[in-house]
């Protein structure tokens, strides 16, 4: 019984990008993932029929690690193939804990990302911190934060 399975289990956030060397100068250069593995994707890839795209383009793939967590984040590449706009609203995001929130900003801008304004956080339970949000290059959403203040304690009387 202590073996089940629990109901579900996250793997991996995975976006699609036009440039895979050009993306990883952010997602690893700058965010500091690390490339655990890269491959080009087979004509059979599933990835064609559920992301939509068009069985001529050449894909490739990049699986991303981050400290303590193994294959976290993944990049699809389509190669021959334009990508449209993102759609807005932005309909998906993924969000990080940084612990040099200052330096991701700065290496996003040198990258020429669109770095949206810095905003204060509050969490549901009450923590404080930093929060901004960076469009990669191809649209995709990256909110990163950090926490810079813990509740105070509750007074006992």
């Amino acid at each position: 019984m202590g073996n089940a399975k629990p109901p579900v289990r996250f793997q991996r956030a995975n976006y699609v990008v036009t440039d895979l060397e050009r993306s990883l100068l952010f997602y690893r250069d700058v965010l500091g993932f690390e490339v655990e593995h890269q491959h080009d994707s087979p004509a059979d890839s599933y990835s064609y029929p559920v992301f939509a795209i068009d069985p001529s383009a050449q894909l490739r793939f990049a699986l991303l690690t981050a400290q303590d967590q193994r294959r976290v984040m993944a990049l699809t590449e389509i190669r021959g193939t334009p990508l449209p706009p993102a759609a807005l609203p932005r309909r998906a995001a993924i969000v990080l804990d940084v612990a040099d929130i200052d330096g991701v900003v700065a290496g996003a801008r040198r990258l020429g990302l669109q770095v949206h304004p810095e905003e204060r956080l509050e969490t549901h339970d009450g923590r404080t911190g930093r929060e901004v949000g960076i469009v990669d290059a191809d649209g995709n959403l990256v909110v990163i934060y950090t926490i810079t203040g813990v509740p105070s304690a509750e007074p006992t009387a």
